[in-house]
């Protein structure tokens, strides 16, 4: 697959990413189905599928259950150039979520993460938003913070996994990286896209296959038709996909490939 800039200083990423909140966490999620989580062996043997098939881009997050820790240990075993973007912000335990946006606990999130994944350095740390976007970039301490953790080496792009345009907005101007929702059905943060494409920011797309929830309708595939409008934006660096499927994840690629 063809690789794209995550931002005009960013690595260079598969347009196809692979979400792993699957790897860890099958609590409080919006697929329409219920999973059990793979067991090492299923899930070493998807990493490696992926690569093979020009993914490079792993997308986790401490409020994806075990997902960061379990993805830490696998890749001692598939050591590959991988881009690993994680998050801060929220956290998963006992059924719920809780967010936290402070100064203190970004750190000790952050450092949790290398601790967990292994690495030296995160790729991109974004804010997993509560939904408040604005009001966390600009009154919390969390981008500051991460910007500090920037300056000291420890990331090498921040940004934001936003809910709003204007979040999203706001975060090009004072990030590296934007994750947007964006699909057939779900075309609102087009703008923020574009801004940041003009910026020269990195952009990540999540939700591009509603978690499973596209309909086939009048004989048009879904997945290829959400895929070719994705990634004909030349502002989107990756699309990232959750998926436990080789089946699904060879049929994601061969969507991409194959589009127009």
């Amino acid at each position: 697959m063809e690789l794209r800039s995550l931002g005009s200083t960013g690595p260079r990423v598969g347009p196809l990413g692979l979400g792993t909140v699957k790897f860890g966490r099958n609590q409080g999620t919006k697929y329409p189905r219920p999973f059990d989580l793979p067991s090492d062996r299923d899930a070493l043997a998807l990493l490696e599928l992926a690569w093979d098939l020009g993914i490079n881009l792993l997308d986790t997050a401490p409020a994806y259950g075990a997902s960061e820790e379990r993805l830490g240990r696998l890749l001692r075993q598939c050591r590959r150039d991988w881009v690993i973007v994680t998050k801060v912000g929220e956290e998963f335990q006992d059924g719920l979520s809780r967010f936290d946006f402070s100064a203190a606990a970004t750190r000790a999130s952050v450092e949790r993460s290398l601790r967990r994944l292994g690495v030296e350095a995160l790729d991109a740390v974004l804010i997993h938003s509560s939904g408040d976007d604005l009001h966390i970039l600009e009154r919390e301490a969390v981008l500051p913070a991460l910007l500090d953790l920037k300056q000291a080496g420890l990331i090498r792009a921040v940004g934001m996994s936003g809910k709003t345009v204007g979040g999203g907005l706001r975060a090009v101007e004072c990030c590296d990286v934007v994750m947007v929702a964006y699909n057939l059905f779900e075309r609102g943060e087009l703008p923020v896209i574009r801004a940041a494409r003009a910026a020269g920011k990195g952009v990540l797309v999540k939700k591009g296959l509603r978690s499973g929830h596209l309909d086939r309708t009048a004989g048009v595939d879904p997945v290829r038709a959400s895929m070719e409008l994705i990634l004909a934006e030349p502002g989107v660096s990756s699309l990232v996909v959750g998926t436990l499927s080789p089946e699904h994840l060879r049929a994601n690629v061969a969507a991409v490939e194959g589009r127009k």
